[in-house]
């Protein structure tokens, strides 16, 4: 796996941490219109760094992994979007009526941001097994 250097490193984990931050100030609702758009910037900090570590080998399971893992990335970067519409209500006419938009778009980036902590928590653990049987 590439590295990232120092400044990458700290802006990876900086996302990490305004992700954390803006997801759990939005939960208690504090200053909500706000802090969607720091959970939606670390979301996409914290993608865009993970996204560089790039796999160089020839393991097709880690080549597989790693798109997984952009995957889980794009997931992160869509729930927050999906936070900041839910804060300043975006997409409200982009339906016809209150309750369409209630069922599709309201709240569905808890849903969202569920299913990508699930599928990064799976690929970080297997890469991390992968890699330790590919130093071996």
């Amino acid at each position: 796996m590439k590295q990232l250097n120092s400044l990458q490193s700290l802006l990876f984990i900086g996302g990490g941490l305004l992700m954390v931050v803006g997801v759990g100030c939005y939960v208690f609702m504090f200053a909500m219109q706000i802090v969607c758009w720091i959970a939606l910037t670390g979301c996409i900090l914290f993608a865009l760094m993970q996204m560089m570590q790039t796999y160089e080998g020839n393991s097709l399971t880690l080549k597989r992994l790693r798109n997984i893992l952009n995957f889980a990335d794009m997931l992160f970067v869509l729930a927050g979007l999906l936070m900041v519409d839910n804060a300043y209500g975006f997409l409200r006419s982009a339906f016809g009526n209150q309750i369409d938009y209630i069922t599709y778009i309201y709240n569905k980036w808890i849903v969202v941001l569920l299913i990508a902590v699930v599928v990064e928590v799976y690929a970080v653990h297997r890469i991390d097994h992968e890699l330790k049987k590919e130093n071996k």
